[in-house]
């Protein structure tokens, strides 16, 4: 039986390789692999190199995700006269047509638990959770009345970052890696880094939907093995590894070419850029050869911070090429439902564990004259409400979901620095200027790219599908 009878013989018994792959190989298993031995193995790309739309600002987006949904009022957005206001009730006309996750009653109004103050030359208003921070301000541009149409943790992630509050669409780096393809041929284009936890809309929040799978982010670990199952069993030598997959690879060009379906390239693809990424990868993840005066801008010498490494793993990965990183930090679900939890002490650990790792990812890719070319996006999937939770009468020291406003900010890449966008009302609650929704964030996230949101698009079940849906106006006041 030759290679091409085999094939049809294994789909007839409805044992097909895709079957396998699919169930058994899923992830980084099925997600890779190409020559580290010859370098000019498999040089031959299976897959057509995109062009932009228009010159592009940014090469690079580093897109900070703080899941669970930050509080804008204890950190960017200072409101006096939500100060005067804490502790009374909320007046009814602040609910009406409202809905909320846990709001109950009549809450009363919650002030700031942080102390704000004004800093740089742009006089941005930071509080005192972010101190480190607060020195970088001039390098960033606030957004202060973003919405969104979610007001639940994993609809509005997904939302932020598939366009869509339901599963099955493409993430935005999966749709940047469709539109513009990698600079690396050793590295995925899409990357992930995560540190306290994955999101509420767990993994399938950095799928590629209906795109071809090799656009799909690749979760890195920023210790211990960096990819799961990457590595060769033991017993299997480099040379017998090239060997198997030049076999497997193959048998799935004879049943392209057999059945024509895409999805066969996307594997042999992802074969060959695993098999590449089992020498790249461990290196690009290795920090331990960076300067100690890099480790100490980080704070990596006064203890292990997740967050903070994956800011330099993501700085290294960017300088090496890689499209688009997601880093993802969970623990911003300020709810309050116990002591030393909610918008004040739990919030500052939080605001703590990310405040050097933040300044440094600014100062090290400006330092390095790459901050004009990598877009930092830093945000959470929707806001917090001006009045203090209440479940059934009882109150908490932390705010609600609110999809109304809050604020995010954006740096490098053709970003306006040190300016403010956007301004709420005398609480908080709601955008009454400059309101950006999430598909406007998305548009202008691809422009800077060289990318026009209305015309990055793929056709699926019959018609036309894009990141920003039928939305989205490109934020032209932030641009430099």
């Amino acid at each position: 039986m030759d290679l091409f009878e085999e094939a049809q013989f294994r789909k007839a018994k409805h044992n097909t390789r895709r079957h396998f792959l699919r169930n058994c190989m899923s992830g980084l298993g099925a997600l890779a692999l190409g020559s580290m031995v010859d370098g000019d193995l498999w040089a031959q790309s299976r897959f057509s190199t995109p062009k932009p739309h228009f010159a592009p600002q940014a090469k690079h987006v580093i897109f900070l995700h703080m899941a669970g949904a930050p509080s804008q009022l204890e950190l960017f957005d200072y409101k006096p006269l939500l100060e005067e206001l804490d502790g009374q009730s909320c007046p009814p006309s602040l609910l009406e047509g409202k809905r909320f996750a846990f709001i109950r009653g009549v809450p009363k109004m919650l002030g700031p638990q942080s102390t704000f103050s004004q800093h740089g030359a742009s006089g941005a208003w930071v509080s005192d959770y972010l101190p480190k921070f607060a020195e970088v301000v001039d390098e960033v541009c606030f957004l202060k009345a973003v919405h969104t149409d979610e007001f639940n943790h994993a609809p509005a992630q997904f939302f932020m970052h598939t366009g869509s509050p339901r599963t099955g669409r493409p993430c935005m780096g999966s749709w940047v890696t469709y539109g513009l393809g990698s600079e690396s041929q050793d590295l995925p284009g899409f990357v992930v880094l995560i540190s306290r936890g994955a999101p509420t809309s767990g993994k399938r929040v950095w799928g590629s939907g209906f795109l071809p799978t090799i656009h799909q982010g690749v979760q890195c670990r920023s210790e211990g093995e960096p990819v799961l199952n990457l590595e060769n069993p033991e017993g299997v030598s480099r040379n017998d590894r090239k060997a198997t997959i030049e076999a497997i690879n193959a048998i799935n060009q004879l049943e392209h070419e057999a059945v024509g379906d895409p999805e066969i390239l996307t594997r042999i693809s992802q074969y060959e850029l695993a098999f590449k990424m089992q020498a790249s990868v461990p290196g690009v993840m290795d920090i331990s050869k960076e300067p100690e005066y890099i480790k100490e801008l980080y704070g990596l010498n006064d203890g292990d911070n997740a967050f903070s490494r994956n800011c330099l793993l993501a700085r290294r990965l960017v300088e090496k090429g890689v499209r688009f990183v997601q880093l993802y930090d969970r623990a911003w679900d300020a709810h309050g439902a116990g002591p030393g939890n909610g918008v004040g002490e739990g919030m500052r650990r939080s605001c703590a564990y990310i405040d050097q790792g933040l300044r440094a990812l600014i100062l090290d890719l400006k330092q390095r004259g790459m901050l004009n070319e990598t877009l930092i996006v830093w945000g959470g999937e929707f806001g917090r409400t001006p009045m203090m939770e209440a479940r059934t009468g009882k109150g908490f020291l932390g705010r609600d979901h609110s999809s109304d406003a809050f604020t995010m900010f954006m740096a490098g890449g053709g970003i306006k620095p040190g300016m403010t966008y956007g301004e709420t009302d005398e609480i908080g609650f709601s955008g009454i200027n400059g309101r950006v929704h999430v598909h406007d964030l998305q548009a202008t996230i691809l422009h800077q790219l060289g990318l026009d949101h209305e015309k990055l698009t793929y056709r699926f079940q019959g018609r036309d599908f894009r990141l920003t849906d039928v939305h989205g106006h490109v934020v032209k006041s932030i641009l430099a």
